[in-house]
């Protein structure tokens, strides 16, 4: 045997033991992807009945959804009108009210003698109208210094 002919046989005989020890995870490689195989098939049977059942759920949530809405628009509806009712009963009773106590309060007044001049209570509460007789640095109201 020629230098040659024992050299190939070495190559020989290290590819085939690189070959025998590449097969032991390449054999266990295949059944990774055959437990993986068996795992998204039991997945896919279990997840179709699942996506069924959630699509009848919200087909019944959407339809109960449509219900409160109508409940909530004739809510909104009788409360707007109860609104308005509060506003016509206000406005017919309470001017009628207000005046017979305006009058009441007159009549009162005109009894018990208590009647005095236009004006006079507003000079005496807030002193005369031209602001005559103030402290000395006070400001009427709504006035700015200068």
């Amino acid at each position: 045997m020629t230098g040659g002919e024992i050299a190939g046989l070495l190559a020989a005989g290290v590819f085939a033991v690189l070959v025998l020890l590449l097969a032991v995870p390449i054999l266990k490689l295949g059944r990774v992807f055959d437990e993986l195989r068996l795992t998204i098939r039991s997945l896919n049977n279990e997840t179709v009945p699942l996506i069924d059942e959630v699509t009848r759920t919200v087909s019944t949530t959407n339809s109960q959804l449509e219900k409160v809405d109508g409940i909530t628009t004739n809510v909104s509806d009788a409360s707007a009108n109860v609104s308005a009712l509060s506003s016509l009963v206000a406005s017919t009773v309470g001017q009628p009210l207000i005046k017979v106590a305006a009058f009441s309060h007159g009549v009162r007044r005109a009894f018990t003698g208590d009647a005095a001049p236009q004006g006079a209570h507003r000079a005496e509460r807030f002193g005369p109208a031209d602001g005559a007789g103030r402290a000395a640095g006070t400001d009427a109201p709504g006035e700015d210094r200068p």
